[in-house]
């Protein structure tokens, strides 16, 4: 029904091709201040510079803003892609209920929040030299600000464009599931490719990656709607960025411990952020 209800409305599958093409012309149009800042900053020593090299050029919650910053853009660009190319209401992308379930929101953000809680407490009481103090009251604070307002856009931007604009897409295409549920959840952890985190830890983080798309998927098509991924993908990124950094992950942050530890040296209890 999730799926299906896409049908009553713009449903041509050259609308998504064209509305992935606007979506990801959006999103780089919101890469463009991250690159002019770092630009400004270094000039032409960026040039062939590592993904790694190109992180650490500015201010750590500069550039956590500017990086969020293209998500908010890529938001933009799939609500008027549903709204004006499909001419769908941007609701029936989230759920098939009368309204978007803010309680069930909450629940996922709280159930993933209380469990990175927890076992970033457990793995810091059971190895303390794997980390250091990272807090600093004002760069924490800032950073709190910067994650609350921004983070949840981040995630909410990929689970409307594979949990539901794609979903729906290929589902219309397909006519099932399991083949929407497959590609988004591929196509998910294949851009993760490239993260920083699958150059250290190796390539089978990408079971992670893959794994996490499928479970935000299965729930979304079991239960009727995207609520309970928004909130799981939120919390599970946002609490990661204030608790943890690492020099190998995709957000460095002032965050309150910073990792120091080897991870290729055995099995890790973090997981890293889902972006």
């Amino acid at each position: 029904m999730f799926i299906a209800q896409a049908s009553k409305y713009a449903h041509d599958f050259w609308r998504y091709l064209v509305g992935s093409f606007i979506i990801i012309v959006a999103s780089v149009i919101g890469q463009l201040p991250f690159t002019f800042a770092v630009f400004y900053k270094k000039g032409f020593e960026i040039m062939g510079a590592t993904e790694a090299e190109l992180m650490q050029v500015l201010d750590s919650n500069l550039n956590l803003f500017l990086l969020l910053l293209s998500f908010v853009f890529g938001m933009l660009g799939i609500y008027l892609v549903v709204k004006f190319l499909h001419k769908q209401p941007f609701k029936t992308v989230t759920t098939t209920r009368q309204k978007v379930d803010w309680k069930r929101i909450a629940f996922g953000f709280t159930l993933i929040a209380i469990f990175t809680a927890v076992t970033t407490y457990w793995d810091y009481s059971s190895n303390p030299d794997n980390y250091v103090l990272n807090f600093e009251p004002v760069s924490f604070t800032i950073l709190c600000i910067i994650a609350i307002l921004m983070v949840p856009i981040q995630t909410s931007m990929e689970e409307y464009i594979f949990r539901g604009y794609l979903m729906q897409g290929f589902g219309l295409l397909a006519k099932n599931r399991w083949f929407p549920l497959l590609l988004t959840s591929f196509i998910f952890g294949g851009l993760h490719f490239f993260n920083p985190e699958v150059t250290k830890l190796g390539n089978i983080i990408m079971i992670y990656y893959i794994g996490t798309g499928l479970f935000l998927g299965i729930i979304t098509l079991m239960d009727e709607g995207m609520e309970l991924a928004l909130g799981f993908h939120a919390g599970n990124n946002l609490i990661g960025v204030l608790l943890v950094t690492a020099d190998w992950t995709a957000f460095q942050t002032e965050s309150i411990l910073k990792d120091v530890s080897n991870p290729t040296a055995g099995f890790q209890v973090i997981l890293p952020v889902v972006i």
